[in-house]
């Protein structure tokens, strides 16, 4: 196995924040909105080395350098662009990012748009998206829906997933069956809005919850459909665990 230099790794690392920091100062944003462009670049700027440092032949601290560049070049467009898709969504759903960790446990928040550097996550409500026991979305949670395939459309190569989550009422297979179904009607709004995107649906019943199912209340906040935005096969998470 062989050792990275550090020294390598610390200067590459500066082009990283160089990257990231002329995306940032182009855009007008400020770092805390761009955050995640940064912290791609430089992961981006090690996976290079560490792919640089292992090419045959030639001057390996060039090949360390051009990795080092491509990899910051790479993790910093993602990065960006998770958060350039995440404010345009916040914005055709009439809300805000919201990346506090708490805000799904608040019962005011039917919809929150979060996002982190490998994906952008849109969760719905159940209340205002289904009648109970209903897998169809009703006219209104459609109308919104919708909304965001104007931001789709804007980026073809994204893909998309939704995800369907009940409370533990019932038995697993039944609460199954119900987030599959209803991951997949809101995945067929989507996908027959006319956007070329890949979408897949799936259902968690209630094997991820996000409050305890102990009460009426934290029940509600539990059921409740994720739509989950990224940009490549690689940032693709297990959403039921």
């Amino acid at each position: 196995m062989k050792l990275i230099n550090v020294k390598t790794i610390l200067s590459t690392a500066v082009i990283a924040t160089m990257i990231s920091g002329c995306a940032a100062s182009n855009s007008g944003n400020t770092f805390g909105e761009n955050q995640n462009a940064i912290i791609g670049a430089t992961l981006g700027t090690i996976t290079g080395v560490v792919l640089g440092n292992n090419i045959g032949g030639g001057n390996k601290s060039r090949n360390k350098v051009i990795g080092a560049v491509a990899g910051a070049a790479i993790g910093g467009a993602i990065g960006y662009s998770m958060d350039n898709q995440a404010r345009e969504v916040a914005e055709s759903l009439n809300t805000n990012v919201n990346n506090n960790p708490n805000a799904a446990l608040d019962p005011n928040q039917d919809l929150i748009v979060s996002n982190t550097d490998n994906y952008v996550k849109i969760m719905f409500r159940d209340d205002m998206m289904f009648e109970t026991n209903s897998a169809n979305p009703t006219y209104s949670a459609q109308t919104k829906i919708s909304k965001i395939n104007s931001v789709l459309q804007k980026y073809p190569n994204t893909l998309v997933q939704v995800v369907g989550h009940t409370d533990s009422r019932g038995t697993h297979a039944y609460n199954q069956n119900l987030s599959n179904q209803r991951a997949s009607n809101v995945g067929n709004i989507i996908y027959n809005s006319g956007v070329s995107n890949q979408i897949f649906s799936r259902g968690c019943s209630f094997d991820k919850p996000v409050a305890l199912n102990n009460s009426d209340a934290n029940m509600a906040l539990n059921r409740r459909v994720e739509v989950y935005l990224y940009p490549n096969q690689q940032s693709v998470i297990d959403v039921c665990k």
